[in-house]
């Protein structure tokens, strides 16, 4: 008996494939084998009974990849299928490398954000980079051009040794490939938390611009359309990355998975963006695939099964960057910068002569044929032959166990009897400011090209980032969210709230929501209560997606975010697209004028529960987290944007960590370089610490000139909305009376400084 040992499925050594003999037969297909490809015996027996033989080795690498977690949604399919995802301007939605939205002038939007989670824990900067080369190549796989992109980052504790080590390799694979390949990296989010430790998050979203009428499928067509390899040769990179790396939990084997880890080449991608638009304007392209996890297996299959066709591909012809590569290696492989085109017989000329123009690697491999099957041939022999349906189709959807967590029987509302309230806020203030989760960002965004293309109207550090339309009067707002401390103590809720806020920055930045799509980060699926957890969010995603009326049209799931059995905390992302009809009506979250009104869209509960002024001042991470009302946050929403379209007030930014005082205390260093001192006066009968720190959701601090008071407040009553005014811009301190007495007096730059160089004194330090 040949058995096949572990490292072979992951480092595949040369001594086994320099010189392969093309009889050498397959080692036996033992439950060890099966084991170590990730599948389970009951999976063999469902294989064996689908395809009414044993597979051979490759055959069973396919299985592998198609099967895993990551490649066929097999836990979460059930509970994705109910997100609503249709909508007027959908077109396209779920089940294609993006989604797609109209946004009117017969152009539409493509939008995806995606996780490169684990290969970013092994190796930050290629994975970091692989995950920004891997989204924008699902974006230009639709037609469209990648014109902007966003990154939700999640890492362990300050104070753990591998922190910073891993933050500054993230960041510099995303500004790197970003930067080369001409797309402008316009914003994003950073936390920080213990749960991260042992395993890092790495979400990158694109968006690209398409014409409404040119958006291309994974469509293989009909029979005799060839089979176009695009891009990089194939190398041994990445090999079982979506099987045994992204659908698996972090042990103390984790180091040695660093092979799988694909490595990425931007100036590639660039070439390969713009020749990929080439052969888009050209009307024998029938379809395309990008080659992303289970690279060269899951296009082709996928492609195949999604027409109702079949392939026939031979391997010798694939163009390959190392010596003796098998087909088992060939199929797994996850090199990156590679496309999977279908055209039109007759054709291929034309096409190979566009590629040769870029300088990139290209050949003819295959065919459509009228079998509903995949078959494969390598140097003369056929080595695979499977139908598409038991590979595409065939992975049952698993029911797992679900149950509620223990630890939630101990979340309750924070009892503020037992905590003393402050009598002046100026230390919490400055350690607020100074914070991870809240500190400026602008050490990250500064090494990224944001500008590049010239459409970026609001950088980095607003609430929203918007792109312009070229050509129209339209642009587009981008913002991502997700606040997985409320997803951890109440994931149904926590999901909500992310929902509620990124629209709430969108409506700040004068845009209304038009699409979102999401990234579902959790822990070990086969946990009862992770998938509990998994099920409460997706269906607090969608209740609050249903109620604001926003499709979700493209997303993603990355399980097994786990090491030695700790899991993250749930971390539903999300990002949210919002149109601007009329650029004039962009709006920002700077204050702009000393002398303007400051008052307060919603209104301030006395609750404290999961905020980082809990976990800040008394390093507590325990209640509740804030209500979120959903009629009040639409009335705030509504309110908000009426008031810009109207063009009444000066600035608008969202109410969220930190509470009140933070939010203002941004507001005053605004992004753009100048900053403005405020004064707050208020008369409350709350706490001091609520007040000021407490994080009610549903609030926008606005700015005004003063002459528009009277029609503001008239507006408000008609709404009706809680509005009221709460200070004035101006001076060179912020400043906070409460009940006239004075709680707060720091000079504005001061806070500035604070709030601007923390994250990047962290990231600089040696260790």
């Amino acid at each position: 008996m040949v058995k096949l040992s572990f490292n072979l499925l992951f480092l595949l050594p040369k001594s086994t494939v320099d010189k392969p003999k093309k009889n050498r037969p397959d080692p036996e297909i033992t439950p060890q084998i099966v084991k170590e490809h990730g599948l389970t015996i009951e999976e063999f027996r469902r294989i064996l009974d689908l395809i009414d033989r044993t597979p051979n080795l490759t055959e069973l690498g396919v299985f592998s990849v198609m099967w895993s977690e990551h490649c066929s949604y097999k836990s979460s399919r059930p509970y994705l299928r109910k997100l609503p995802v249709e909508g007027p301007r959908v077109l396209q939605g779920p089940g294609e490398n993006a989604g797609v939205i109209d946004i009117g002038d017969g152009l539409a939007v493509v939008f995806k954000i995606e996780s490169h989670n684990h290969p970013s824990f092994i190796e930050p900067h290629q994975g970091a980079a692989t995950g920004v080369g891997g989204i924008m190549r699902d974006i230009f796989t639709m037609g469209a051009r990648p014109i902007a992109l966003l990154n939700s980052l999640r890492f362990g504790e300050w104070d753990e040794p591998r922190t910073r080590f891993l933050l500054n390799g993230v960041v510099d694979g995303i500004s790197s490939y970003g930067n080369c390949t001409g797309v402008p990296t316009v914003g994003g989010e950073i936390y920080f938390d213990a749960c991260y430790n042992g395993n890092n998050l790495v979400n990158a979203f694109c968006l690209g611009l398409v014409k409404s009428d040119r958006i291309f499928l994974a469509n293989a067509g009909g029979v005799g359309n060839q089979i176009l390899y695009v891009g990089s040769k194939t190398g041994r990179d990445g090999i079982h990355g979506a099987s045994l790396l992204a659908s698996s939990e972090f042990d103390e084997t984790t180091e040695d998975k660093r092979p799988t880890v694909q490595v990425g080449d931007p100036f590639t991608e660039k070439l390969l963006i713009e020749a990929c638009l080439e052969l888009f304007k050209h009307d024998w392209v029938v379809g395309v695939q990008d080659m992303g996890a289970a690279g060269l297996t899951s296009s082709s299959f996928e492609m195949a099964h999604g027409s109702e066709a079949g392939v026939f591909m031979d391997l010798s012809k694939v163009p390959l960057r190392e010596e003796g590569m098998i087909p088992y290696e060939i199929l797994l492989s996850e090199s990156q910068e590679r496309m999977l085109f279908v055209i039109k017989p007759g054709y291929e000329s034309e096409a190979l002569a566009v590629l040769d123009k870029w300088g990139l690697d290209a050949a003819i491999i295959g065919e459509v044929i009228e079998e509903k099957s995949v078959r494969i041939n390598f140097e003369g022999q056929e080595v695979v032959n499977l139908p598409t349906f038991p590979v595409v189709d065939g992975a049952l959807d698993l029911k797992r166990e679900l149950k509620r967590p223990a630890y939630l029987d101990d979340v309750v509302q924070v009892n503020l009897t037992e905590i003393p309230d402050i009598t002046r806020g100026d230390t919490a203030l400055k350690k607020l400011l100074a914070s991870p989760n809240i500190a400026s960002r602008e050490w990250v965004f500064e090494q990224f090209d944001h500008m590049v293309g010239l459409n970026t109207l609001v950088m980095p550090g607003s609430d929203a980032a918007i792109i312009r339309i070229k050509g129209t009067q339209k642009a587009v707002a981008l913002s991502v969210d997700c606040n997985s401390h409320y997803c951890y103590l109440d994931p149904y809720e926590g999901a909500a709230i992310a929902v509620a806020e990124a629209c709430r920055n969108i409506v700040c930045s004068g845009a209304q929501p038009i699409g979102l799509t999401n990234c579902l980060n959790f822990g070990n699926p086969e946990k009862p209560e992770i998938m509990w957890q998994f099920q409460q969010a997706v269906e607090g995603m969608g209740d609050a997606c249903r109620f604001f009326d926003i499709p979700v049209v493209s997303g993603n799931v990355s399980l097994y975010n786990e090491t030695k059995g700790d899991a993250i905390y749930p971390t539903p992302t999300v990002a949210v697209v919002g149109l601007v009809e009329d650029q004039e009506k962009i709006m920002t979250q700077g204050f702009k004028k000393a002398g303007d009104q400051i008052a307060l869209i919603g209104f301030t509960m006395e609750e404290l529960g999961g905020s980082e002024y809990l976990k800040v001042m008394l390093d507590r991470s325990d209640g509740k987290p804030p209500i979120l009302d959903r009629k009040h946050e639409k009335q705030v929403q509504s309110f908000c944007s009426e008031l810009i379209q109207k063009g009444l007030i000066s600035s608008a930014h969202d109410c969220s960590e930190g509470g009140l005082a933070v939010a203002v205390a941004e507001s005053c260093f605004s992004y753009g370089g100048h900053t403005l001192g405020a004064t707050l006066t208020l008369d409350q009968t709350l706490r001091t610490d609520a007040l000021l720190f407490g994080e009610t959701l549903s609030r926008i601090v606005v700015s005004f000139p003063e002459e528009r008071t009277d029609e503001i407040e008239e507006l408000a009553m008609r709404f009706p909305i809680d509005f009221s005014l709460i200070g004035k811009v101006g001076g060179s301190d912020f400043t906070v009376n409460v009940n006239g007495q004075e709680v707060i007096k720091q000079e504005i730059n001061v806070l500035k400084e604070i709030w601007k160089t923390s994250l990047g004194s962290y990231a600089g330090q040696v260790t």
